[in-house]
This record gives structure tokens, C-alpha cells and sequence, in this order.
């Protein structure tokens, strides 16, 4: 059973990597870090995945790098 992840806002994942919350949408647009859309039209970001960004996952950092966001 999967466990719901909490989902941020631009300005939270702003927070965590110290850059303006526009920063974390134009990454978003270019496809460096995974978003979902809120009905509204609102990005949101999964915590998991922003954590392990944060934390230096080989994987997820490789993709950020590399403006992939395709999962394993």
C-alpha cells in the first residue's frame, strides 16, 4: 500500500533550496523537478521527491541535472 505524499508549493520548495519561488517554477517548466497541477492550474511538488533532491539521491539529482524527471 502506497503511502500519500504530502505535495509543497512553490514557495516551500523555494524555502528548502534557499532560491525565489519563481526559480522552482521556471525549474518545473523545464522539466528539472516534477510537478503536479492542482484543478485550479496551481504547481504543487511531491515532498519525496523534492527531499531527495535535497538529500543528494544519486538518482534523483542525476535527473535533475539533466532536466529528466522520468522515473526508474
Amino acid at each position: 500500500m502506497e503511502t500519500e505524499d504530502r505535495l509543497l508549493t512553490p514557495g516551500e520548495v523555494a524555502s528548502l533550496f534557499r532560491v525565489d519561488p519563481k526559480t522552482v517554477t521556471r525549474w518545473a517548466a523545464a522539466g528539472r523537478i516534477g510537478s503536479i497541477r492542482t484543478p485550479g492550474g496551481h504547481r504543487r511538488f511531491r515532498e519525496s521527491e523534492v527531499r531527495a533532491l535535497l538529500e543528494g539521491d544519486a538518482g534523483a539529482t542525476a535527473a535533475f541535472e539533466s532536466g529528466s524527471t522520468a522515473q526508474p
